[in-house]
């Protein structure tokens, strides 16, 4: 099948070679074909997001008979050999007609838990990210994990993944291979066998600063570069960073910037930084293949941290690009005791500042910075769509703070004569979330709380607490900020208490650069998606690199609702085709 030929068919047409798309839902081809462009869908991906967004906007009735129309997994239509080959092929590629007694039973039972619990059947894309085929622990694990759900969310969930079974039916019946983006996907997985001890035994991934895990992600990096991809020079830094660079037609033509963090939080996720570095690899690669130079020189960097995970050193690896590499960050200790100057001479890094402050760049060397990056949100997740431009990076403030009343007894305490200080926090916790409610693009958070010396009969008389507010502009997080403060003050005025409030972060928001802002809108709808633009609620190396050059984000959709930091991080190969390709376009297209 081709892409000329759907567009030009007519509607009983369109839905006969759509046939087994979405499973027994002729009405979803039929809405599409009326909504179809003048000219038809640009691309495939044009069509999956015409087809999602019919399904988007049906009633909730029309989705639900969605969901019913698909079988249980290893369920009766598949005992009966009664199920749509379609689905057949799904479940044989993912081992579900090849199931132990014990599997069976166990699948049985959750597919009876899942139904009675939500009323419809329980939906996986079984195929899988890289469209291989999960293995039968992963489906059982997802099973278990999503019964627990809210059953809205499961609603949306299920609808998601009839989505990810749709684009690879539609792949196979277009015999597209999303081969650039298997490539991201495999290194994804490669890099991720490198993790800490004590965490890689568990199945876990961790990377922090300078362990052998670290340096081995870096050496790996520098391997692929320049022997799988063909960058002219592939190095690592003084700080641990990877450096790539491909020369333009011109060697001293000004480069593009860009690139991402490859450390990770503790049990993290795969493609968190590691994203931004993998797709513009993949972009020299393709570039090295065709023997094509740019007009500029391109240069990738991996940086070394970003996380803030072994060393208080947050944006150490792009602080070093910057010039912002601070000395203080060498005598600071790790968990173990190890100073970063011993992490560093164990790693043959000089640790000097004299070897270090040759990184800063000349921001007139430099055309930009561009970076690629998960979403780690759920918001294109929700919308259906694998690709969003960011306008700004969140400016924000954090703290902890402590309230302190008089701890007394909880049976002999009047409720008029308390001094309760977990009460207080609870009372700004709210005051936070309507606050930040009240403003577009703010966001406010108490994450941890601690009542010292608590007891489950005593009036806390002390209560520890963690504040982060962010906003899009300075403006709008000064003023959440200050009434943040003002309501805290007014609160403990009231119920006879004394607060506290130590800043421990304070990074200014970082808008994009329009012109390349424009430049990532372009490249999107090259790839025949709507425009979707959104705020980055998480800090990135770009916010570091923005106080040196221009800057612009471009974000990638993450499954399982956009989890970040997390084991269940997900792309698919699919959507990171888009972004290479998204990536490409960018490239060629810089005047």
């Amino acid at each position: 099948m081709n892409l000329d030929a759907l567009n030009t068919a007519g509607q009983d047409e369109f839905v006969r070679m759509l046939d087994g798309t979405y499973e027994h839902s002729p009405w979803i081809a039929e809405r599409a074909h009326a909504a179809r462009p003048p000219r038809g869908f640009p691309s495939l991906a044009a069509l999956k997001h015409a087809l999602a967004d019919v399904v988007r906007t049906a009633t909730r009735e029309e989705q639900l008979a969605l969901i019913r129309a698909h079988p249980e997994l290893a369920g009766k239509a598949m005992v009966s050999k009664t199920l749509t080959a379609e689905s057949t092929n799904e479940q044989t590629k993912a081992g579900l007609t090849d199931c132990t007694p014990e599997e069976f039973a166990r699948i049985q039972q959750l597919n009876a838990d899942y139904n009675a619990r939500f009323g419809f059947p329980f939906i996986l894309a079984v195929r899988g990210p890289r469209g291989r085929g999960l293995p039968k622990a992963e489906i059982i694990a997802t099973f278990a994990r999503r019964l627990e759900g809210h059953p809205d969310f499961e609603l949306a969930e299920c609808l998601r993944n009839i989505h990810r079974i749709a684009e690879i039916r539609l792949n196979d019946k277009f015999a597209a291979s999303p081969e650039l983006g298997n490539l991201v996907w495999d290194w994804a997985e490669a890099l991720a066998v490198h993790s800490d001890p004590g965490f890689k035994e568990k199945g876990q991934l961790t990377v922090t600063y300078l362990t052998e895990a670290h340096q081995a992600c870096a050496e790996q990096l520098r391997r692929w570069m320049l022997h799988d991809c063909g960058f002219d020079e592939a190095t690592i830094d003084a700080v641990g960073n990877v450096v790539g660079v491909y020369h333009g037609s011109d060697i001293n033509a000004k480069r593009l910037l860009t690139g991402s963090h490859f450390d990770t939080v503790r049990n993290g996720g795969k493609y968190d930084g590691r994203l931004g570095i993998f797709v513009p690899m993949a972009c020299v690669k393709e570039l090295k293949r065709a023997g094509k130079r740019l007009p500029f020189g391109f240069e990738v960097v991996g940086f070394a941290e970003e996380e803030g995970q072994r060393y208080k050193a947050t944006f150490l690896g792009s602080g070093a690009l910057t010039g912002d590499f601070d000395p203080a960050w060498l005598t600071q200790c790790d968990a173990d005791g190890v100073t970063m100057r011993s992490a560093m001479l164990a790693a043959d890094k000089p640790a000097t500042l004299e070897s270090i402050a040759p990184l800063k760049r000349d921001p007139a060397r430099y055309l930009g910075y561009v970076e690629v990056h998960i979403e780690q949100g759920p918001v294109l997740n929700e919308i259906d769509l694998p690709l969003g431009i960011v306008t700004s990076i969140n400016g924000s403030r954090r703290y902890v703070g402590e309230v302190i009343g008089q701890a007394s007894h909880a049976g002999t305490t009047p409720m008029d004569r308390r001094r309760d200080a977990a009460a207080a926090v609870a009372e700004l916790i709210l005051f936070v979330e309507k606050r930040a409610a009240a403003v577009e693009h703010v966001v406010g958070t108490v994450g941890m709380l601690e009542v010292p010396a608590g007891s489950i009969n005593v009036v806390p008389g002390r209560c520890k607490f963690s504040l982060d507010l962010r906003a899009t502009n300075n403006e709008a997080r000064d003023a959440i900020d200050a009434d943040v403060k003002a309501e805290l003050q007014r609160i403990c005025e009231r119920r006879g208490l004394h607060w506290t409030l130590t800043q421990t972060v304070a990074a200014d928001a970082a808008p994009s650069d329009p012109r390349w802002q424009q430049r990532w809108e372009a490249a999107v709808a090259a790839q025949g998606l709507p425009i979707f633009r959104m705020p980055s609620g998480a800090g990135h190396d770009a916010m570091k690199i923005h106080e040196m050059l221009p800057q612009a984000m471009l974000f990638l959709r993450g499954g399982n609702s956009g989890i970040s930091h997390n084991p269940l991080e997900t792309i698919t190969n699919d959507d990171a085709e888009l972004c290479v390709r998204a990536f490409q376009h960018l490239l060629e297209n810089i005047q």
